[in-house]
């Protein structure tokens, strides 16, 4: 059985005369036998229904006013294997993680990868876009700790100095992933086509690598 703790969430508007009333969020916190605590959230914002997992393991369902409590429960109990897996996931990445430097030994550790960045990244790209006849405008190195790397509009690639943490060949596959971006400015097809081609067919296995790094 499924027990819940209800609270009531914020309402942004008033039932006065002539305004329009916008439904609070309900929240619930349910005792899943599996799970154990899942934040369930009724919510005028939401579109349809998700699961949220955070890198403490707590889970968050929203579901829309449209949609019955009864519905997202079962809609929750459906990717309960799902969540497990995510869970158990999100936990070997933690884990995976090196301990926390002091802020002195931090600062030093980024300006060695910095330098080692500095020396690898610049002659690696201009390889692989030599080799592929993929052309970028500039590169950027960066402390970026969201993202392995990004490519603008124009055509300007910023990378990770990060990516002096991954294996030789998962830095090839980030930089072949923003060099695609200079013909294909988003993940349609067509892009994850070129990638593959580009990879030798290796994409999804490379891809599937990768996330089991996370940025240190």
């Amino acid at each position: 059985m499924i027990g819940r703790r209800v609270r009531g969430g914020r309402s942004s508007g008033a039932g006065r005369r002539g305004t329009a009333t916008v439904r609070a969020t309900l929240v619930e916190v349910l005792e899943h036998p599996l799970l154990g605590e899942v934040t369930l959230a009724q919510s005028p914002r939401a579109r349809r229904i998700s699961i949220r997992v955070r890198a403490t393991g707590a889970v968050r369902l929203s579901y829309p006013c449209g949609v019955s409590r009864q519905r997202a429960v079962a809609f929750l109990e459906e990717k309960s294997a799902w969540i497990v897996a995510t869970r158990e996931r999100v936990a070997g990445r933690c884990a995976a993680l090196p301990p926390q430097l002091p802020p002195a030994e931090q600062k030093a550790r980024i300006e060695e990868l910095r330098r080692a960045a500095k020396a690898d990244l610049p002659p690696r790209i201009a390889a692989l876009s030599a080799a592929t006849g993929l052309t970028y405008a500039a590169l950027t190195i960066r402390a970026s700790r969201t993202r392995w790397g990004s490519c603008s509009g124009r055509n300007r690639i910023s990378l990770s100095l990060f990516l002096m943490s991954l294996p030789e060949h998962l830095r090839d596959f980030v930089i072949l992933h923003e060099l695609c971006h200079t013909v294909h400015h988003n993940h349609s097809p067509r892009f994850h086509a070129l990638l593959d081609r580009l990879t030798g067919g290796r994409e999804k296995e490379l891809n599937r690598e990768l996330r089991r790094y996370a940025v240190p």
